[in-house]
């Protein structure tokens, strides 16, 4: 988890003043781990810090303070929840003035009633300016410690087909992705695409695989064979992190021999996943879009994990 600075900027921008409602500790169970958060104004809220009845009274609060709050919830005594621990939230309250303050990788601020800054506080900081390593979020005597959100992957969505927008709907929200959007004339897309996605209309989309970084993940679901060919060729010429392509078994044979004309070996051709998603769960685009986002959830757990133990 991480501090959104993005999703802030543009609920400030949006609704003047913005509470912003944080995990910042926990004991025994809880709905959400520390660092999960909310953002609450007069009319509405985004987000989330699950639990049903603690969100429902933490976002009731929040639209009635005018200061910072740091707060404890037991949450069965106090709320009637089963998860039987207890929850420390920070109510922040937010506006344009303060908002522009926040511009460091890490956000570490004091919270109300702490001291001067700890030297534990003044280490992590140290540590992350020093190897780039951010830390994970923690409250530590008395001062909440995030890393600055930053997209983590890069992800490019070639169709703005039936496929395409399902996908885009459900990857849109998830955190840590940059999404690209490529078709071939701006009235593919929906009238309104999903904030922090970046659409791109191309008549010929082969010639901006160029522009695509070498570590992006691609999903290639056209309306075209012969584009999600080139589209194929011309990422194997080019590089990529991971590709995945929409398509039965006989597309995919096809595709293959084709590729293997234009001069790529097995070994490279085997890098493209087809079909992608999950086929036992049909063919319908919500359906897919679900198997593909888990595909993506999957990968990320596994680079976390891996990175854990190195």
């Amino acid at each position: 988890m991480a501090f959104d600075l993005d999703d802030l900027r543009a609920a400030v921008t949006a609704h003047g003043r913005v509470a912003r409602v944080l995990v910042a500790d926990l004991r025994g169970s809880a709905p959400r781990e520390v660092g999960a958060s909310m953002l609450v104004w007069d009319s509405g809220q985004s987000g989330t810090i699950g639990g049903g009845a603690l969100e429902f009274e933490a976002a009731r609060v929040a639209r009635g303070l005018d200061a910072d709050r740091l707060s404890q919830h037991p949450l069965g005594p106090a709320l009637g929840q089963c998860c039987g621990g207890a929850v420390t939230l920070l109510t922040e309250i937010y506006d344009a003035e303060r908002v522009a303050q926040l511009d460091s990788a890490v956000i570490a601020r004091a919270t109300p009633g702490a001291g001067p800054m700890p030297l534990a506080v003044k280490r992590v900081l140290a540590q992350a300016r020093g190897t780039g390593i951010l830390p994970e979020p923690r409250l530590t005597g008395g001062w909440m410690v995030e890393p600055l959100a930053r997209p983590e992957r890069e992800l490019w969505i070639w169709g703005a087909g039936h496929v395409g927008r399902a996908l885009v709907a459900v990857l849109a929200p998830l955190p840590g992705l940059r999404l690209t959007w490529i078709d071939t004339a701006p009235d593919r897309f929906p009238a309104e695409v999903p904030e922090g996605v970046t659409a791109l209309p191309a008549a010929e989309p082969a010639r901006l695989v160029a522009h695509a970084p070498a570590r992006a993940e691609h999903l290639i679901l056209t309306y075209s064979h012969a584009l999600d060919l080139e589209l194929c060729h011309q990422l194997l010429n080019h590089g990529f992190a991971s590709a995945g392509l929409i398509g039965s078994a006989t597309k995919w044979a096809r595709f293959r021999s084709r590729l293997a004309q234009l001069g790529h070996t097995p070994d490279q051709i085997a890098r493209i996943r087809c079909p992608i998603g999950d086929p036992a769960l049909g063919k319908h685009p919500q359906a897919i879009a679900v198997g593909v986002a888990a595909d993506i959830l999957r990968t990320r757990t596994g680079i976390e994990r891996r990175n854990l133990r190195a």
